[in-house]
C-alpha cells in the first residue's frame, strides 16, 4: 500500500478543514440552493462556534505543505519507491495554491456571505 507524501496529505487536510470552516454558512446555503432542505440543513448552524478550530488546522496544514513544498529540501530518488521528481513537486505546489485560494475563500466567507445575500 502506498502511503500519501505529507505534502498531499497536509493538502487534503487543509482544504477539509476549510470546509469544516465554512459549513456554517455556506453549505447550508448550497443545499437549499440545490433543493435539498429539511431541519437538519438548519442544525449544521451550530458547527458555527467551531469555526476557529476549523480555521486553525486549515491554515496550520497549508502551512505545513507549504513548508514541505518550498522550504525544506527535496528528498532524493529511492530505487524502489516514490521520487521527488520535479514534474511531482510542480504539481503538488500548483494543487496547494489551487487549494488554498479555494480555501481562503471558504474561510473568509462568513464575513462577506451577508454582503452577497443582501
Amino acid at each position: 500500500m502506498i502511503r500519501p507524501a505529507p505534502e498531499s496529505a497536509s493538502i487534503v487536510a487543509g482544504a477539509v478543514s476549510a470546509m469544516g470552516a465554512s459549513a456554517c454558512c455556506v453549505l447550508p446555503l448550497v443545499l437549499v440552493t440545490i433543493g435539498v432542505g429539511g431541519a437538519w440543513v438548519a442544525q449544521l448552524r451550530e458547527l458555527e462556534r467551531f469555526y476557529y478550530v476549523f480555521a486553525g488546522v486549515a491554515l496550520a496544514a497549508f502551512g505545513y505543505a507549504f513548508y514541505r513544498l518550498y522550504l525544506r529540501p527535496a528528498i532524493a530518488c529511492a530505487t524502489d519507491g516514490a521520487c521527488a521528481a520535479p514534474l511531482v513537486r510542480r504539481n503538488q505546489r500548483i494543487v496547494l495554491w489551487m487549494t488554498l485560494i479555494a480555501a481562503k475563500a471558504l474561510i473568509l466567507s462568513p464575513f462577506y456571505a451577508g454582503y452577497l445575500l443582501g
